[in-house]
């Protein structure tokens, strides 16, 4: 069983920058593949980025277009996004998600945990 607690999300201008943390519980972190979906009024969840066990593998949205970075720190039992040139198309409920494989994937329903999620909001 993992918990995951996200943070980070707020109001920013675009163009902005913000970070989005989340934190597990358990000893086992670094087993699981983690990923990032965010999901806006009226529209499905959708994929954002993920990262292997090790960090040594990233995807992304091709919407982040760069701008975007994810990053993990077993250690700490964290995982991180990294968001810059924030537009306002960004603003959505963002949820970190957990999935005990080793193969990485875009599909939400693949993910076994998911935390309660954090909004950010961008403003024109």
């Amino acid at each position: 069983q993992v918990q995951l607690v996200e943070s980070g999300g707020g109001l920013v201008q675009a163009g902005g920058s913000l970070r989005l943390s989340c934190t597990a519980s358990g000893r086992t972190f670094s087993r699981y593949v983690m990923g990032w979906f965010r999901q806006a009024p009226g529209k499905e969840r959708e994929f954002v980025a993920a990262i292997d066990w090790s960090g040594g593998s990233r995807y992304y949205a091709d919407s982040d277009q760069g701008r975007f970075t994810i990053s993990r720190d077993n250690a700490r039992n964290a995982v991180y996004l990294q968001m810059s040139s924030l537009k306002p198309e960004d603003t959505a409920f963002y949820y970190c998600a957990a999935d005990d494989t080793v193969v990485v994937s875009r599909a939400a329903p693949l993910y076994d945990y998911w935390g309660q999620g954090t909004q950010v909001t961008v403003s024109s």
